[in-house]
This record gives C-alpha cells, sequence and structure tokens, in this order.
C-alpha cells in the first residue's frame, strides 16, 4: 500500500523557514514525480513545488526563489525548505506522489505565519 505523511507544520513569524518533510512507503519511490501542494479553505489547492525522478524541479511564481523542493530516494523523503515565509504562505501542506496514472496523498501538514 502507498503512503506518504507529511510532518514538519507548525507556526512561524513572517519571515522565518520551516522545513516540511513526506515519508513514502512506496515501492519504486525513486520513479514517482513527487509534489507540494497547499490548500486555504474556500480555495482550490495549488500546486507549490514538483521534482521529478530525474530531479529536475519546478515552482510556483509566488514561491521562487523561497521554497526548494528536494528528494532522498534511499531514504524514501521529500523535503521543501520554506524560507522567508509570508502570511500568505499558511495554508495546509499536502505531500503528493505520481506515478503512470497514479496520485496518492499525504494527509497534509498545517503550516500558519503569522505577520
Amino acid at each position: 500500500q502507498v503512503q506518504f505523511v507529511e510532518s514538519g507544520g507548525g507556526l512561524v513569524q513572517s519571515g522565518g523557514s520551516l522545513r516540511l518533510s513526506c515519508a513514502a512507503s512506496a515501492l519504486f519511490f525513486s520513479h514517482y514525480t513527487m509534489n507540494w501542494f497547499r490548500q486555504t479553505p474556500g480555495k482550490q489547492r495549488e500546486l507549490v513545488a514538483t521534482i521529478s525522478s530525474g530531479d529536475t524541479t519546478d515552482y510556483a511564481d509566488s514561491v521562487k526563489g523561497r521554497f526548494t523542493i528536494s528528494r532522498d530516494n534511499a531514504k524514501k523523503l521529500v523535503y521543501l525548505q520554506m524560507n522567508f515565509l509570508k502570511p500568505e504562505d499558511t495554508a495546509v501542506y499536502y505531500c503528493c506522489g505520481a506515478l503512470g496514472s497514479r496520485t496518492f496523498w499525504g494527509q497534509g501538514t498545517q503550516v500558519t505565519v503569522s505577520s
């Protein structure tokens, strides 16, 4: 059974940093494209960052230069390093793994940035 479990969320002041982690229990983890999404109440889930199986990364314009996605295939972990956080980064952050046409989601972790 494929599972992704996020951790590392919390409350931080504006300008601060957090690192989110996503632990995977999945065969062939290195083949997955891994994504971080975020969602606030009443809004659609937003793609924040992506890292391919070949370590190619992409970011939403709103986080470029502040967030960094990375992966450790040996440990089956994906990270989202978030620096210079802003109140508008407040959201539930979700880890999502994609392999072919299948996608798997974590349960989410809350990030709150106070002004």
